[in-house]
């Protein structure tokens, strides 16, 4: 009982010195922290914190990958780096990939979302500037999340949650039934649906991006040119449909959405400014 009783007392003496936790690191004046929001590997996000005091502007990131399981959180690090170098509180988060059972890669953007509210770093958020910022699958996560509102009830996702300020999806995934059809990523959508959206037309009806737009928040859509992973047709189409939707065009691929020296860059950084 002795032993037990010290462990105890030790760990209240380190919660009331707010030791509790991981330490974030502290690289050029921005802090590092990762953070569970579940229980499962993949439910994790990292802070990146500049130096600036005070409440901050919030960028929700959202990463890439045709939501496969080979690709995480790390393929936002620089621009991540990049936002925060700027005084940005960035929230750079992971989710269940299409490998896991229907719905978990929606219900996890969702809870990922909802916990930059609850987090380490929460107390730090300008509640009225937020903005969801995503990559080709994690473009579609960002305009699908900006579309919660109109989930119905019951849906993945669907609830109370504080709506984002603004949506900037690059290069996304937009339009599923084109991109069904075409086979993007090898039948990427049909593996995150768990069918085509013919076969699974309820699920599709609650993912799919350009069948819940207009979304209700303004959305700058960023889409190079010359992409041949996500071909711009997929911006066009929710263009179409999205009344409050700019599309800016960029010269360039895919990945220099990636790469914070690029003009896509420079456009998602321009789009935030209006925060």
């Amino acid at each position: 009982m002795a032993l037990t009783r010290r462990s105890a007392l030790l760990a209240l003496l380190a919660a009331a010195c707010g030791r509790t936790g991981p330490r974030p690191k502290v690289v050029n004046g921005t802090k590092r922290l990762r953070e569970s929001y579940g229980t499962t590997a993949r439910q994790r996000g990292e802070w990146w914190v500049p130096a600036e005091t005070g409440p901050l502007p919030l960028v929700v990131l959202v990463h890439g990958g045709y939501w496969r399981d080979s690709y995480d959180l790390t393929l936002e690090d620089a621009v991540a780096a990049d936002l925060a170098g700027r005084g940005y509180l960035v929230w750079n988060v992971d989710y269940a990939p299409s490998n896991v059972p229907w719905p978990a890669t929606l219900t996890d953007a969702a809870a990922a979302y909802d916990f930059a509210f609850r987090g380490a770093f929460s107390s730090r958020v300008d509640r009225s500037r937020v903005a969801v910022v995503g990559h080709s699958a994690g473009g579609h996560l960002a305009l699908w999340l900006a579309s919660r509102g109109r989930l119905p009830a019951g849906a993945p996702g669907a609830g109370d949650h504080v709506a984002p300020a603004l949506a900037v999806p690059q290069a996304p995934v937009a339009s599923f039934v084109n991109a069904s059809r075409l086979r993007l990523g090898g039948g990427a959508v049909d593996a995150l649906l768990g069918g085509t959206p013919s076969e699974v037309p309820d699920r599709e009806q609650v993912a799919d991006p350009l069948v819940l737009a207009p979304s209700g928040v303004r959305t700058v859509i960023v889409h190079g040119t010359s992409d041949d992973i996500v071909p711009i047709s997929q911006s066009e189409d929710y263009l179409a449909v999205a009344r409050e939707c700019t599309l800016v065009k960029v010269a360039g691929g895919h990945f220099e959405h990636l790469d914070p020296t690029s003009e896509a860059c420079a456009e998602l950084r321009k789009a935030l400014a209006t925060l």
